[in-house]
Order: structure tokens, then C-alpha cells, then sequence
């Protein structure tokens, strides 16, 4: 595939009389596209020097429903190579991909070999299965949970179910996989390898930004477990079950979801389940999401002595780039500490 462009070669040589055809090629931009914010800032990281990947969920789009725009679409129509978390997580691109980007590489990045998968919990209150033993017997008693609960709130389990199972099923893997920087670096060797095949003459700028970013992310893991291990033992409430391979890393104590489904509202037996099991698990937080009706949580935590903070899986407010990872991931730290620790101190 050439991608010696005449104005590109033609600026090549204003600038160097000696330049050729061959050196244009390895300044060439290739063409990439990135799902979301946090997948962007990783593949941005890698590109640096090269260029820009294109980003298609923008601001606070759902990546479960959100509609392409014409450019995002010409995007995905000349795309080299598409980066996507899984068919399970973006659930808007399935179409779009078989339709418009035939002829790109796509990278559907859960499936890469070496990263921690976690299976997807049960919606509700979980607090009986964490943080007693091993994932395998957690998940294990989660099962048996699930089993003789079955039949409570039989509408609303049932209900509430298929909704998720129609419109946010993760399957039986939670494909939150970023939000471990073990697996970040995982996926950085990925990403890169995918770069360098389908532009070998940029393999070493893209392998180089790669062992860089790894070194950045083993500096970020380090501060996040020496700022999180003073809130550890503080349980708390998420809006929905995004954060598990977080907890697993940094050993805090999410002990339920609000929601199931994230773009359907809970029932109002699911919230006064969880308004009353609150003051059983003494949880110090409830958290929501900056994308939801924040006014859930307030219905949850009226007359408990839990605080309310908003927690961003996705990073959404933040700007597109190769530091929003980074920054995504420290806002997490920094909410939980603000909040947990306020209620600790309070």
C-alpha cells in the first residue's frame, strides 16, 4: 500500500534537496481510527511523532449507542487500522465496521494474549463474594448467590435482566480491561505490533514510544497504590459495575451497583434495596457517572451517612489525547480518596 502523496513529497523537498520518495513514506500519516477516549490516549501515546489517530466517541456519547457522524464515518471508510475494545463493549461499531471498513485492519484489543480478563459480576450488591480468597472461589460464591436469591424481586430481576442482556451485555468477560495499567501495557505492545505491520517504516518510532509509555505506567501504577492504600478498607457504591479490574489492582472495596444497565433507570425496589443494605454495609460512598441521572444517588443515600462523589470509567470530560489515560485514571484515584476519605475523617 503506497502512500506517497506528490504534496507531501513536494514539501519533503523544499525542505531537504536530498530527500526521496522513500523518506517522504516514512513521514506519511497513516490512517487510524480509535473507538474511545481511553483506548485514543493509548494508541495517541504510541503515534506520537507520526501522527494522529481519529477518535470517534466524543464528549459524553454512549459507547453502546452512539451515532456516527458523516466524518466519522469517511473516517472509518479510509481507515488503515481500527482499534476497538469488543464487539461487547461498542456495540455501535459492530455495523459500522463490516459496513465501511472492510479493507482496515481492525484490532478488537480484548481478545490480546497476556491481559487479566475478569468475569462480569451479577448486578446489585456483591459485598458477600469480594475480597475473600481467591477470583476463582469469589466467583464461584457469587454463583451460589445469584442461586438462592433467584426468584426475589422476580419482575424486576427479570426485567431489568433482559434489558442488559439486550442493550449492555458484556458477555462473560467485564470488558472495562483498561482500567488496570498492568493490562494498559498490555494492550501498548499491541497496539504497537498492529501499528508497525501495517507501517513497517515507522515500526521503530512506534515501538519506542511503546517502551516509553510502559515506563510512565509502571510510575503511575506505583502512585496509585501508595494514594489508594489509606482508603482500602472503606467500602462504597458504584452507579454501575465498571471499576473491577480498578478494585482488583489497588484492593479497594466496591461492594455493589446501582444499576445494571447503565442507560436504563433501576427500578424502585432495586434503590430501596440498596438505600437499606447501605446502612447494613456501613458504605461510606455511593458513587455516579457523569454521563447518568446523578439523581439516583441522592434517592439512595437520603437518611444513610453515606457521602455521594461521581467516579468517569471513561473519562469523558476530560480532552482527547495521549495524557487522558493518565489523567482518567489519577481523577479516579483522586475521587475515591476525596470521598472515602471525607467520610473517614468525618
Amino acid at each position: 500500500m503506497s502512500r506517497c502523496k506528490p504534496e507531501r513529497t513536494v514539501a519533503a523537498l523544499a525542505l531537504s534537496v536530498g530527500c526521496t520518495c522513500a523518506s517522504a513514506l516514512s513521514a506519511a500519516e497513516i490512517d487510524v481510527v480509535v473507538s474511545i477516549k481511553p483506548v485514543h490516549s493509548l494508541v495517541a501515546g504510541v503515534m506520537e511523532g507520526v501522527g494522529e489517530p481519529a477518535l470517534l466517541v466524543k464528549g459524553t456519547g454512549s459507547e453502546h449507542s452512539y451515532s456516527l457522524r458523516p466524518s466519522e464515518a469517511r473516517a472509518l471508510e479510509q481507515a488503515e487500522v481500527v482499534f476497538w475494545v469488543g464487539e461487547t463493549m461498542e456495540t455501535f461499531l459492530i455495523k459500522p465496521l463490516r459496513a465501511l471498513a472492510s479493507d482496515a485492519k481492525v484490532v478488537e484489543l480484548w481478545e490480546t494474549p497476556g491481559l487479566t480478563l475478569l468475569a462480569t459480576r451479577e448486578g446489585g450488591m456483591w459485598q458477600a463474594q469480594e475480597h475473600e480468597g481467591a477470583h476463582a472461589e469469589d466467583q464461584e460464591r457469587e454463583g451460589a448467590h445469584a442461586e438462592e436469591h433467584e426468584g426475589e424481586h422476580a419482575e424486576d430481576q427479570e426485567r431489568e435482566g433482559a434489558q442488559a442482556d439486550a442493550d449492555h451485555a458484556h458477555g462473560e468477560t467485564d470488558m472495562h480491561v483498561w482500567l488496570d495499567p498492568g493490562n494498559a501495557k498490555v494492550l501498548i505492545a499491541a497496539i504497537a505490533t498492529a501499528l508497525s505491520d501495517a507501517d513497517p517504516e515507522n515500526a521503530s518510532i512506534y515501538q519506542g514510544n511503546a517502551a516509553r509509555l510502559r515506563q510512565q505506567l509502571d510510575e503511575l501504577d506505583r502512585s496509585l497504590e501508595d494514594r489508594l492504600a489509606t482508603v482500602a478498607d472503606r467500602p462504597y457504591v458504584v452507579f454501575h459495575d465498571a471499576y473491577q479490574y480498578f478494585e482488583h489492582r489497588y484492593g479497594v472495596q466496591a461492594v455493589g451497583a446501582i444499576a445494571i444497565n447503565p442507560t436504563l433507570r433501576p427500578s424502585a425496589q432495586r434503590l430501596e434495596e440498596i438505600h437499606d443494605r447501605l446502612q447494613d454495609l456501613d458504605a461510606a460512598c455511593v458513587f455516579a457517572e457523569p454521563q447518568f441521572e446523578p439523581a439516583l444517588v441522592d434517592i439512595v443515600i437520603e437518611g444513610t451517612n453515606a457521602r455521594k462523589g461521581v467516579l468517569d470509567p471513561l473519562g469523558v470530560a476530560l480532552d482527547a489525547g495521549r495524557d487522558q489515560y493518565f489523567q482518567l485514571m489519577s481523577d479516579l484515584a483522586a475521587s475515591l480518596l476525596d470521598c472515602l476519605g471525607r467520610a473517614q475523617s468525618g
